[in-house]
């Protein structure tokens, strides 16, 4: 699920909470690593689950409807075509994914039950609900399609939702894009024949990105020194009260991968700082970066310090 710059982004975070202290506690900064990591699955669950919740609550408003003292005839005999939605019945049924459910505790849709009636009631309101309700009946491929377009245009861009998962964990706003766009791949995966598994992703792709995770803490923070007085020699220029602190916590960790990890690319590198820079600092911080970056590297290649090793990787 944790892509290789959302983990320099969870990293990135947790070095920005140490303020430059090069004698934190590492195992205990290790362990929040992995804490942060196990709560994008958490998010992934309780979006997941919503998917499921709203099934439910349109099989209790199609009964309170044919129980109504005055029911209309489509009323009583209603489209319930929604509620029997091949995907969702599939979700409902997947036992692992009930298990993962319980297992990390996930009640919020018990607690906070208004959002599943807001998405519902935005569900009937729509014109894709409209059109995929003015027949009876569909195909697998067709309920699958509407599930992934339910989900995209409906769940995932809800102003509201988005309030709620920042109150419940702030951390959760970053993670939420990185759980959506693997919620909506797994979607148009499935098949009848699907295992049940395809809906428990793993937190981390393999044990690489695990182990890279957790080095590029590691090493970053045993050299912040070593890394700040690199930076410091060549932004003399610079006033440095005007260098946003994630800017430095930036070029501290590229610097990380020129010198500690061999087999990453410097392009690969510099391009995943910038963008991370773009969306997480100043405007200028790209810029300022790129240039910082691009002058290291060249004082690197010409005193032959550049640890990089296989071809293509300067």
């Amino acid at each position: 699920m944790l892509n290789r710059r959302h983990i320099r982004i969870k990293v990135m975070q947790l070095i920005y909470a140490l303020n430059g202290n090069e004698n934190a506690d590492l195992k205990k900064e290790q362990r929040m690593l992995i804490k942060h990591s196990e709560d994008i699955y958490s998010l992934y669950l309780v979006m997941i689950s919503l998917l499921v919740e709203v099934q439910k609550r349109a099989e209790v408003y199609i009964k309170k409807a044919q129980e109504k003292h005055l029911a209309t005839p489509e009323e009583k005999n209603p489209n319930r075509k929604f509620i029997q939605n091949e995907v969702l019945q599939s979700l409902k049924a997947n036992a692992h994914l009930k298990q993962e459910l319980e297992d990390y505790n996930i009640t919020n849709w018990n607690l906070d039950d208004e959002y599943v009636d807001l998405l519902f009631k935005s569900l009937m309101e729509s014109e894709l609900y409209k059109d995929y309700m003015s027949t009876k009946t569909s195909t697998y491929n067709e309920d699958k399609l509407f599930v992934v377009d339910f989900f995209k245009t409906i769940i995932a861009p809800n102003d509201k939702l988005f309030d709620y998962l920042e109150d419940k964990n702030i951390t959760w706003i970053d993670d939420l894009p990185v759980v959506n766009t693997t919620i909506v791949k797994m979607l148009n995966k499935i098949k009848p024949s699907s295992s049940t598994s395809l809906f428990i992703p793993k937190i981390f792709k393999d044990e690489d990105d695990k182990r890279f995770a957790q080095e590029l803490l590691s090493k970053t923070v045993l050299n912040l020194s070593v890394f700040s007085e690199a930076i410091d020699e060549r932004t003399k220029n610079w006033d440095k009260d005007r260098i946003a602190n994630i800017d430095f916590v930036l070029l501290q960790m590229a610097i990380c991968e020129f010198q500690k990890f061999p087999s990453i690319p410097v392009k690969v590198t510099i391009n995943e700082y910038l963008e991370i820079a773009k969306e997480y600092s100043t405007p200028k911080s790209n810029i300022f970066i790129n240039g910082i970056l691009d002058k290291l590297v060249k004082e690197y290649e010409k005193n032959g310090t550049l640890n990089k090793v296989g071809r293509g990787l300067m």
